[in-house]
């Protein structure tokens, strides 16, 4: 099995996704832009080979340069985790005749219209929204769909230029904001609790999911830098509680045509108890949560996904063990990280709770927390109890404080 991987390097979870596929017995083809050379020793001796095109964001100039290249390796596969590269990864596969996700559904996991246009189709409730390419389309849809509302990239990822809006005059400041996009979506708020439904797929059909609960919504921590944005991915999504968004979450991959890989979908629970939609990528979860679904669970969901992706198998025991709570700090200051504290004292109350200790050293400059949500590293805490994780959660968000000069 040659398998071409797009992206082998960024984002940060990459390689470990790399080494998944080659630990499943894959010959590993990485397609990037980036030198192989600087690549690290740890994610080149993944590689069996190495395709370099000028961009892999140019679509039309990277299949140029990586398919004659591909033919000649004889791939089987071509995946991408990275969203930005997934419709790269199905404009290869139709020029190299391999299996897997089209061009058509790709688009449609990454055009926000397209892809609310399928589920509403399907009787499944979205955000009420419109497509909007000028100033004027974005004021146009603000008064038929009313405030407060969010204007986004029409295939963005995460929360990067994602703005809520509550009114006419905070609308003209955001549109100041986007005017270097060309396409937006512009959606109806739903105001509620933000989760995820995260599948590995065979066929549509998950082989295993996890459900996520954000705290706060990410558009909050996007937005004010005091907040240590946290997560959790919850022990078990098969409970009552959760029957109804499991069932929601598969109708939305059927409605999609999801084959065979992983999907990150964001969803509301609003106070009603009503679910709507957020939105799809047919992509592994950033984050670190993928990590916390191996705590989750005492697997590799890594080489499983690469299991799937090979031979269409999820071959790991499936544990429900634990609630994984995941908290990002952010260092007050700027500058150098100069000392954390709390640290100590988080490990005296959490004990062998805490599983992950992934801060930035004294004396590394802090990160841009605007432009990464992993902030300035990570803590990262486990337990049966749902209760419990939550206050080990408050401990990390609560205790541990960085500071930067």
């Amino acid at each position: 099995m040659r398998v071409a991987f797009i992206s082998p390097n960024y984002p940060p979870e990459m390689p470990e996704f790399t080494r998944g596929l080659a630990e499943v017995g894959a010959e590993v083809i990485g397609v990037g832009h980036d030198p192989v050379e600087a690549m690290p020793p740890a994610l080149r001796r993944h590689l069996a080979g190495y395709v370099r095109v000028p961009n892999v964001l140019d679509l039309d100039s990277a299949a140029r340069h990586a398919a004659p290249a591909l033919w000649r390796y004889g791939v089987d596969r071509v995946e991408c985790l990275w969203e930005v590269g997934v419709e790269l990864a199905a404009r290869l596969r139709e020029d190299l005749g391999v299996p897997g996700q089209s061009s058509e559904d790709a688009r449609a996991f990454r055009d926000k219209a397209i892809m609310k246009d399928r589920l509403a189709a399907a009787g499944l409730r979205v955000p009420h929204n419109a497509r909007a390419t000028s100033q004027g389309e974005i004021r146009d849809a603000a008064e038929r769909i009313g405030f407060p509302l969010i204007v986004k990239p029409i295939d963005g990822a995460g929360t990067r230029d994602t703005w809520r809006v509550d009114g006419a005059d905070d609308l003209e400041g955001v549109l100041r904001r986007v005017a270097h996009l060309p396409e937006l979506s512009v959606e109806e708020y739903i105001d509620g609790d933000e989760l995820t439904y995260d599948a590995v797929s065979v066929d549509g059909e998950p082989r295993f999911d996890s459900v996520a609960q954000y705290h706060p919504r990410p558009l909050i921590s996007r937005t004010q830098e005091w907040v240590s944005p946290a997560q959790i991915v919850l022990r078990d999504p098969h409970i009552p509680q959760l029957e109804d968004a499991v069932a929601f979450g598969r109708r939305v991959l059927r409605a999609m045509g999801m084959g065979t890989g992983f999907t990150h979908m964001e969803w509301f629970r609003k106070p009603s108890g009503e679910i709507v939609f957020g939105e799809i990528a047919a992509r592994a979860p950033g984050g670190r949560l993928v990590d916390q679904m191996n705590y989750a669970n005492d697997f590799d969901v890594y080489r499983e996904w690469a299991r799937v992706a090979c031979w269409r198998s999820f071959d790991a025991p499936i544990g429900r063990r634990y609630h994984v709570a995941c908290v990002f700090k952010r260092a007050h200051g700027s500058g150098r990280i100069r000392r954390i504290e709390g640290l100590e004292r988080a490990r005296n109350k959490l004990g062998a709770m805490l599983v992950v200790e992934d801060l930035l050293p004294i004396g590394a400059h802090r990160r841009d927390w605007r432009q990464t949500l992993l902030s300035d590293g990570c803590l990262i805490a486990r337990h049966p109890d749902y209760r419990t994780a939550i206050d080990a959660m408050g401990v990390l968000v609560n205790d541990v404080r960085l500071f930067a000069e």
